[in-house]
């Protein structure tokens, strides 16, 4: 057990240094003004309401930094599993989500102990490539709404990609120009603030100028308020109700949370272990997301990885222990209690804004492109297939044909070296 569950805060503390401790707590103050917006938004992207997006930052961000296997690993929630949440809230209602979640938590507990981390790494990079560019579009399409200001009709039900754009389609003639206005303001912000600065976050900017514009000049346009009761209440404890069949039923879920979260937060972890010549334990890392998941799921939250944007803001600010993740999560508690009331000022507009960066930054349409113009055919079809089944149906298909695909496409040039 002691080979397989190293967290490495026991590493790292036995040579720390106060100058490092200040470090570590300022790039978790930064982070956590980082995440702050993002957690917010990723929330609303799931069906969630808001203050479930900074629970999850909180609690499983908390847990991942304390037992993580990467010194800088922030994790919280992400777009990834956006469409995932989503669907599960629509067909479960947010008590699915939380079994799910917790579910997810245990399978990743035990992928840990099996020892699996180092084969996720054995996933092809054209299949994670195309599930998320998909994960991206279907992103953005679910943001047009709030962008345009759009009013979809009474009963309209649009949870699947196809779904959101008919509904789009057939309401056109309701865009809100103040609210696209709004939108399009935050979005000049997100993109041209990083070029003034880089220390302050753009998504903060934006939420910033855009609130003051709505309330100063009275626009007409939704803000988190009209849709939601924000609260500022701590995270609670609260066991869900198991039923067999509904666990039964959310058992793809469940595996579906579990990979894309071990994907994600290993993935996270080469990045940063690049960026601070050290080495992660995969193993540890996913028990450790295993334990925030779960923490999450029974607190309120939604479901949590590593966060690569946030991880490599850590980094570049001084971050180099899992202090600043834990620092990050602190700050965001504070932040609850005493101002998340005011997110319910923030224009959805500017959310939708947010919402489009993140769907941009995700889309990774340079590696796409790259692999379109460069790689063999049989790489193109598997990119292309696995992107258009995540934005038609859903993830699960998508890397379970993905992977078959993969796997035939290797035994036929095995055999045929053979027979060469």
């Amino acid at each position: 057990m002691t080979n397989i569950f190293k967290p490495k805060i026991l590493e790292t503390l036995k040579s720390y240094s106060k100058k490092q401790f200040v470090s570590d707590v300022i790039a978790g103050i930064i982070v956590a003004i980082i995440a702050l917006p993002l957690s917010i938004a990723l929330a609303i992207a799931s069906g969630a309401p808001p203050e479930k997006g900074i629970y999850t930052a909180i609690i499983a961000g908390f847990f991942i930094s304390l037992l993580g296997g990467s010194r800088v690993n922030i994790s919280g929630p992400t777009a990834a599993f956006a469409t995932i949440v989503a669907g599960i809230i629509a067909k479960n209602d947010f008590d699915g989500l939380i079994i799910a979640t917790i579910m997810a938590g245990i399978i990743l507990i035990l992928m840990g102990l099996l020892r699996l981390g180092s084969l996720i790494k054995y996933i092809p990079h054209t299949i994670t490539t195309g599930f998320t560019s998909g994960i991206a579009v279907t992103i953005l399409v679910g943001q047009i709404k709030d962008f345009l200001g759009l009013t979809f009709d009474k009963g309209t039900h649009a949870v699947e990609t196809s779904e959101k754009i008919s509904a789009i389609a057939n309401s056109l003639d309701t865009l809100n120009p103040w609210a696209l206005l709004v939108g399009a303001i935050g979005l000049l912000l997100l993109i041209l603030w990083p070029r003034v600065n880089q220390k302050i976050p753009a998504s903060l900017i934006a939420v910033i100028v855009g609130t003051l514009i709505v309330k100063t000049l009275s626009i007409n346009a939704e803000t988190i308020g009209d849709l939601y009761t924000i609260t500022s209440d701590l995270p609670k404890l609260s066991l869900p109700k198991l039923d067999t069949k509904l666990i039964i039923s959310l058992l793809p879920d469940a595996f579906t949370i579990a990979l894309l979260a071990g994907i994600e937060s290993l993935l996270s972890c080469v990045v940063s272990d690049t960026m601070i010549s050290d080495k992660h334990n995969s193993n540890t890392e996913l028990i450790a997301q295993g334990v925030g998941n779960i923490f999450s799921g029974l607190f309120g939250g939604i479901p949590a990885t590593g966060a690569i944007a946030r991880t490599a803001a850590n980094v570049k600010n001084g971050g180099r222990s899992p202090i600043s993740g834990i620092t990050h999560a602190l700050v965001l508690l504070l932040v609850l209690v005493l101002l998340m009331p005011l997110a319910a000022w923030i224009p959805m507009p500017i959310i939708a804004a947010i919402l489009f960066i993140v769907a941009y930054n995700m889309s990774e349409w340079r590696v796409f492109v790259k692999i379109i113009k460069t790689s063999p055919l049989t790489d193109k079809i598997i990119l292309v297939l696995t992107f258009l089944l995540t934005v038609a149906f859903n993830l699960v298909i998508a890397i379970v044909v993905g992977m078959v695909l993969h796997i035939i496409i290797l035994l036929i040039n095995k055999a045929s070296k053979k027979n060469a």
